[in-house]
C-alpha cells in the first residue's frame, strides 16, 4: 500500500514518496492498476515462485487512509499482519530505505490512521528516507514540497529498492527482507 495525497498539487512532493514507488512498481512487473471502489487502485502481481500478491494505493489524502485501507483488506481477505505500508520517512536521509514491522507512528498522520482503523500497529511499513527540512521550515510544508533535481535524479534506485523490498517480504519474509535491503551494496 502506497501511501500519498490524491491530485497534481501533491503528485511530485516527498510525501507522495509511497504511492509513487508502489506506482514504479506496477509498471516494472507490467501490471495495470484498477479501480477499487471509490477508495483507491490495486494491481495483482504473480510472482514466478507462485505466490501473488497485491500493489495498491489510496485515492483519499494521506491522513484518512485508514477506511479506505481497512476496506481493501476486508474486501480481499487479507489480514492486516500481511498488510505492507510504503511512505515516506522524515527520520532517514534521502535514499535510504529501512523495513519494519509494527511500532508506533512516529507522527506519521496516514499510519496513525491506518492503525487506527485497523486497530492494530502490527502490519509492515518501507519507510522511504526523504530527510528532515533545513532551517526552520516546518516539517508539513518540506514533505508537501515538491523534490529537488538531485532527489528526483535519485528516486528510480529507490523505487528499485522499494520493488524489491516487497517482493522478498512477500516471498521470504522481513528477516531475509532487511537482511538483504539495509545492508549496504557490495564494493567491488
Amino acid at each position: 500500500m502506497g501511501l500519498g495525497n490524491p491530485g497534481p498539487r501533491y503528485e511530485r512532493t516527498r510525501h507522495n514518496i509511497g504511492e509513487l514507488a508502489v506506482a514504479a512498481c506496477a509498471a516494472s512487473a507490467g501490471v495495470n492498476f484498477t479501480k477499487f471502489k471509490s477508495q483507491g487502485v490495486t494491481a495483482v502481481v504473480n510472482h514466478p515462485s507462485g505466490i501473488s500478491f497485491r500493489l495498491a494505493a489510496t485515492t483519499s489524502f494521506m491522513n484518512l487512509s485508514g477506511p479506505p485501507v481497512q476496506a481493501m483488506l476486508a474486501f480481499h481477505k487479507v489480514p492486516p499482519i500481511q498488510l505492507i505500508v510504503v511512505h515516506d520517512e522524515l527520520d532517514l536521509a534521502p535514499g535510504v530505505i529501512r523495513l519494519k514491522q509494527g511500532g508506533g507512528h512516529a507522527g506519521h498522520n496516514g499510519l496513525r490512521d491506518i492503525q487506527r482503523a485497523l486497530g492494530t500497529p502490527d502490519f509492515f511499513r518501507i519507510r522511504m528516507g526523504i530527510g528532515r527540512p533545513e532551517g526552520r521550515m516546518p516539517p508539513a510544508d518540506y514533505v508537501l514540497g515538491t523534490f529537488q533535481p538531485v532527489e528526483e535524479e535519485a528516486l528510480p534506485a529507490s523505487f528499485a529498492t522499494v520493488c524489491s523490498a516487497i517482493e522478498i517480504l512477500a516471498t521470504e519474509g522481513l528477516q531475509a527482507a532487511q537482511g538483504r535491503i539495509h545492508s549496504p551494496p557490495a564494493s567491488a
